[in-house]
């Protein structure tokens, strides 16, 4: 199955970086987030970040817990994100947690796609199994 809408990012809280040197710096940040679409509901994120003295390159992962409805059927699940950005090529795999959902969503899997519009508003599609 499939599930497509739009989402909005809210509260980034990023704390002082836990580590700085030779110009690299790892951080700690959380978001929250609100789902539109076949998902809807909301979410908490917690960030690790690592940047880099190259302008586009940088990591993050990250735990982010969803709760909600998918496609009309309510519960949590999380989500973890693994994205690089190596100079301006991004990669990013968004992926349940296995046997992490919970209610009417329990034995959920997949994975979710994110992206970016050129006006800075975020869309999602999650291709699912239940």
């Amino acid at each position: 199955m499939t599930a497509k809408g739009t989402f909005d990012t809210a509260n980034w809280d990023a704390k002082q970086p836990y580590e700085e040197r030779d110009g690299v710096t790892l951080g700690l940040v959380t978001m929250t987030k609100t789902f539109h679409g076949d998902l809807t509901g909301t979410s908490l994120v917690t960030l690790m970040i690592a940047t880099t003295p190259v302008e586009d390159s940088r990591s993050y992962v990250a735990l982010e817990r969803i709760e909600g409805a998918l496609h009309g059927r309510s519960g949590s699940f999380v989500v973890q994100h693994n994205a690089v950005s190596d100079r301006g090529a991004h990669a990013l795999r968004v992926s349940v947690v296995p046997d992490s959902a919970t209610g009417e969503l329990t034995g959920l899997r997949g994975e979710m796609q994110i992206v970016i519009g050129p006006d800075g508003g975020h869309s999602y599609t999650f291709d699912y199994t239940l």
